[in-house]
């Protein structure tokens, strides 16, 4: 990174009271009191704690910070670089998020995917990418725990996890709504209540509605359509129903329910130059030249029971949940129209080598878990909890990929590839962890876990024409199963140097089951065995060392919480993303080595001024000498006889490439994808009482460094860095509230991704939104 890109966050970071601790978005002044900043209340240890207590590295965002950075309908990716070390990207759009935390996460964009970030929502982890889609609205809180956490909560935790808190019932009638208007028609409106039902009984309902018109323009000369794309439609809901028939036993009750119509990702082909960093000047923001499909559908739904039961010494609490759902999407994945054996004129904007379009669907989706644990009750040095967990999941995908591929001379040719696969999947856990206060100043805490997984798969491929012999992946149907059993446990002390500094260490193993992936065409030339077209990546261990400190100061009015973590990541699960025909091929290198540093700090100078900002910088390398993988594709034949590679290769080259067949490179050394080194976040809001309320000014700030896109480095599939700014000014009372805001105030374009194997294909950020709001709550 450049200097003057640190000196930038080291001055703000600095100016900004030494740098941010809770929320990426500063909390709304309600959530802080007239005389210092109040305490911030986690359940990342499954019980309410003093986030200051917790020997983990957490941040939290509160229900206003989340409104603050979700105005104008942005989905769950809003979440990106609003903490340090999270970074939220998606292929897809607003479904299918991608969560990455101290620089481990996957890439892979099949519907099966697995990653190394967990979400759990309401206590419930949400495996499948759709499910990890569902909207952010009415929540009492989001915690981002960053580290291993596979003791409390299993399997596939090896980075950490995002965790959701709704809002619950209450016994008073409370409640709340407000509503958008913003560019591109936007409209975003959600809203809550909550009332008892006698003495016994409280019950919650919320709702999200969210819609937008489409803003991306397609200039295909052949079919021009205006305002075709980012177009969307979405709505949410959740029921709650919270029981209490004696003051020993509760029973809540929920139901939610997602609806999306929109369009999916919009590629753009030929925005970067070969040879060349950064967008070009076939770049526009507001249109695009495309002849192939776009549209994205998605349903989900969820019922889940959560009981307890205070036996005196022990709670026994069961948390039962079903998640169910279908999604399809479809896009031109070549990003262009036409293909390069046609006239000119049909074809563009620029190097089509050949049309690409794909269609993923999740006809079937069902997944199952059951937790049930005893926590202790008791007021003495000890603290404990255990129970056992069961997940079960089954799944069923179809993708269709068409394309025109012709064949090395550039003759027109086409294929349309059937992919049927079905994936059902088995987790058990059992666990303890406990918590012994040796003194009143230190504490330490152990926690064990034992792990089980099983997955079975089957895919079939069918086809209408006749395979293209430089694929050469087999058809028919092929079958795999994978299992396998591991120990998890986490070890900490934690010490009250004084009344407002605690001191912690923690060492932690963490595991992700292993995965199984077979539906994408492979290229000819790997250096990693194929199975019939199946590839299978092994189960990855990770062992994570972490120490900090967390210090109220100022007599309660800032806050400062850093810590530094190394970690060694052995048999790491990767997955080997495009590359000649768009593979998606699971991979295990033998160590990935990640360091840094994670800093967040609060400061409240006075009861109308609050400050916060965020650092982290993450270092990560792949440590294999003879881990290998395709670059990007090699359909360039008008540059023979040169390298026909699409990009400018920057690993070393294995086997260099031959006209549809591309360079094998060997990529030891070189940081995860989607890795920024330096992520900042920042914020200030401040507030002037004028007659009954207030009137207030709030802007929020991220910002990331460099990203690569591939396992593979290369010029042109990376992004320098990427800033985006906030601005919400407006009037409250205790009653309601208006405002103005924009988001993506500098109007910032960053490629966010990239596809490989057809042309110079990239996909960016959001655009700059504005709008008015009002809302009321009572």
């Amino acid at each position: 990174m450049r200097l003057h890109h640190l000196s930038l966050i080291s001055s703000i970071a600095l100016g900004a009271s030494l740098a941010s601790a809770a929320p990426a978005a500063a909390q709304d002044v309600e959530g802080v009191e007239d005389d210092g900043l109040g305490d911030i209340v986690v359940t990342a240890q499954r019980r309410e704690e003093n986030l200051q207590d917790v020997p983990i590295s957490i941040s939290v965002l509160n229900d206003e910070a989340l409104d603050a950075i979700g105005s104008g309908g942005q989905d769950v990716r809003a979440l990106s670089a609003r903490v340090p070390s999270l970074v939220v990207e998606s292929s897809f759009g607003r479904t299918f998020p991608r969560f990455y935390i101290r620089g481990l996460g996957n890439t892979d964009f099949d519907f099966n995917a697995s990653q190394p970030v967990s979400l759990v929502y309401d206590d419930v982890v949400l495996e499948n990418p759709i499910l990890k889609g569902f909207p952010v609205f009415d929540l009492d809180r989001v915690e981002v725990l960053r580290g291993p956490q596979g003791t409390l909560f299993g399997r596939n935790t090896p980075a950490g996890i995002v965790k959701f808190d709704s809002a619950k019932p209450e016994n008073d009638v409370t409640g709340y709504g407000r509503v958008s208007y913003g560019r591109f028609n936007n409209v975003n409106a959600q809203g809550a209540v909550s009332f008892p039902l006698g003495e016994k009984a409280s019950a919650r309902l919320s709702a999200m509605l969210q819609r937008q018109d489409g803003w991306v323009d397609n200039t295909n000369p052949s079919a021009p359509e205006t305002n075709a794309f980012e177009g969307y439609t979405e709505f949410a809901t959740r029921l709650q129903l919270l029981l209490a028939p004696t003051d020993e036993t509760q029973l809540l009750l929920t139901g939610q329910y997602r609806n999306l119509d929109g369009t999916a990702r919009v590629f753009r082909a030929n925005v970067f130059t070969r040879g060349q960093r950064g967008l070009n000047g076939n770049f526009d923001r507001f249109s695009v030249s495309t002849d192939g499909q776009n549209e994205q559908n998605v349903e989900t739904y969820n019922f889940a029971a959560r009981f307890s039961h205070d036996f005196g010494p022990v709670t026994l609490v069961s948390v039962t949940s079903y998640w169910g759902g279908n999604a399809s999407s479809v896009g031109d994945v070549d990003g262009g129209f036409g293909a390069n054996f046609l006239p000119p004129a049909l074809t563009g904007p620029g190097n089509i080598p050949f049309t690409a379009e794909t269609r993923d669907s999740i006809p079937e989706l069902h997944q199952f878990t059951q937790e049930l644990r005893l926590e202790s009750n008791n007021d003495g040095p000890l603290s404990y909890q255990a129970g056992i967990f069961f997940f079960d999941e089954s799944l069923r995908i179809v993708s269709e990929n068409y394309s025109t591929l012709g064949d090395p001379l550039n003759a027109p040719g086409g294929v349309n590839i059937l992919v049927s696969q079905r994936q059902d999947s088995e987790a058990f856990g059992a666990f303890a962890s406990l918590t012994y206060a040796l003194t009143e100043q230190l504490s330490i805490t152990g926690g064990i876990r034992y792990n089980d997984d099983s997955r079975d798969y089957f895919v079939a491929r069918t086809q209408d024409t006749q395979f293209p012999a430089f694929l050469q992946n087999p058809l028919g149907t092929v079958t795999r199963q994978v299992e396998d059993d591991n120990i998890t446990w986490d070890a900490s002390i934690n010490f009250a140097a004084s009344d407002d500094l605690n001191l912690y260490a923690r060492v932690a193993r963490g595991y992700r089951a292993p995965s199984i992936q077979g539906r994408i065409l492979f290229p000819p030339a790997t250096a990693t065995p194929l199975e019939d077209g199946v590839t299978i990546g092994n189960a990855e261990t990770i062992q994570s060392y972490e120490a900090g400190l967390k210090a109220d100061l100022l007599d309660g009015r800032a806050r400062i919480n850093l810590n530094g973590f190394l970690y060694n990541l052995n048999n790491a699960q990767l997955t080997a993303v495009g590359g000649g025909v768009n593979a998606n091929r699971l991979i295990n290198a033998d160590n990935v080595r990640g360091y840094g540093f994670e800093l967040d700090a609060q400061f409240k100078p006075s009861s109308m001024v609050l400050l916060t900002a965020g650092l982290s910088y993450n270092n990560t390398e792949i440590r294999d000498p003879d881990l290998t993988t395709a670059a990007c594709g090699a359909v360039r034949v008008d540059l023979l006889p040169g390298d026909p590679s699409l990009c400018t290769i920057l690993d070393p080259i294995v086997t260099p490439a031959a006209p549809f067949s591309s360079a094998i490179v060997n990529i030891d050394g070189n940081s995860l994808p989607q890795s920024p080194r330096w992520i900042a976040n920042w914020s200030a809001r401040f507030g002037m009482p004028v007659g009954d309320g207030e009137v207030y000014a709030f802007t929020d700030w991220s910002y990331r460094s460099r990203i690569n896109f591939f396992l593979y480095e290369s010029v042109e599939f990376q992004d320098r860095s990427q800033l985006e700014g906030g601005l919400r000014i407006g009037y409250q009372t205790d009653s309601f509230d208006v405002a103005a805001f924009v988001r993506n105030i500098t109007n910032d374009a960053s490629a966010v991704g990239g596809i490989d194997f057809n042309n110079l294909t990239g996909f960016v950020n959001e655009p700059r939104i504005w709008g008015v709001e009002a809302g009321f709550k009572f």
